[in-house]
């Protein structure tokens, strides 16, 4: 290849390049033909899965929803949106995975067998943090009409804070421990952690930070202990506004499997074994189209092009 190339650039070849010249130019082709070759390989061998970020969910044909008579928010998103890019991914019959599903056969172990169910076909995760009212009133249904048209179960993983379960005022309404468990019997809902009042962990003491963590694995687990016969809820966490050191990892370990960021990135999985206390996230928002979350999804050579 590297004379090929030698054969091709003549110029750099003439009687009066040096032999010290020539052996520096092949050296150059042969370093940069071997990177090309390494990235190849890397690209093929790399599994992504991305791991969609959503907050609050409105409706924009419900006049109470839109600002002024809604507080505006670069993080919510349109249920109007939201429901063609879920079909989208239903339609081309996606693995929705689960964090126990993500941790058990692609962090802790990524050599256990895959469920014939789900072999071959592409990955995603849907999640929604904060716990507010709408993974309740706007995505529950757009959930049950697909199940409805299509026969396929789609689960979205919920993070919760539990110290804001019921929490009704103008500006914000939250999820109760009732609506939880709806979706959850229903089979559409993975609920996990997102720490009991949303604080900083990297900002707070280390007693209010094992506080924070402990008894939100608590109360969400006193919620639902009838329905989680394999204590998957409250097993996983995503870190409030994505906050995360070594005094957090160090008592996160004490009582969850992995742990979620929000760094706009999809998890790439490797030769070497994932941090499972730094899981990546796409982090979403109102400007994100159907269409562009689609091709984020898919890994399409367009969105590997621009970067986006």
């Amino acid at each position: 290849m590297v004379n090929y190339l030698i054969n091709k650039w003549p110029e750099y070849f003439q009687p009066g390049i040096t032999s010290k010249k020539k052996r520096i130019i092949s050296f150059l082709l042969a370093f940069f033909l071997t990177f090309i070759t390494y990235q190849t390989i890397l690209e093929i061998v790399t599994v992504e899965i991305p791991i969609f970020g959503f907050h609050d969910i409105v409706n924009l044909q419900n006049p109470q929803e839109i600002p002024p008579q809604r507080r505006d928010s670069p993080g919510d998103y349109s249920q109007q949106n939201l429901e063609p890019f879920l079909e989208d991914l239903v339609i081309h019959n996606y693995w929705f995975l689960s964090t126990q599903e993500l941790y058990e056969y692609f962090i802790a172990n990524p050599k256990k067998p895959i469920p014939s169910e789900y072999r071959g076909r592409k990955k995603v995760m849907i999640t929604f943090d904060d716990g507010n009212e709408s993974i309740y009133t706007h995505v529950l249904p757009i959930l049950e009409r697909l199940e409805n048209k299509y026969g396929k179960k789609t689960k979205v993983v919920v993070f919760i804070n539990s110290g804001f379960l019921g929490h009704q005022d103008s500006l914000i309404k939250k999820v109760t421990c009732q609506n939880l468990r709806d979706g959850m019997q229903q089979g559409y809902y993975d609920i996990q952690s997102h720490g009991l009042n949303h604080e900083n962990l990297t900002k707070v003491s280390a007693k209010a930070l094992n506080r924070e963590l402990s008894e939100d694995q608590i109360r969400l687990r006193k919620c639902t202990q009838d329905l989680d016969q394999n204590r998957t809820v409250a097993s996983h966490i995503a870190y409030p506004f994505g906050a995360v050191n070594k005094q957090v990892d160090k008592y996160v370990a004490k009582y969850f499997y992995s742990g979620y960021l929000y760094n706009s990135l999809k998890l790439k999985l490797r030769f070497f074994p994932a941090n499972q206390y730094r899981i990546s996230r796409l982090t979403v928002n109102k400007k994100h189209s159907t269409k562009r979350l689609s091709s984020l999804a898919s890994g399409s050579w367009l969105h590997k092009l621009i970067g986006k």
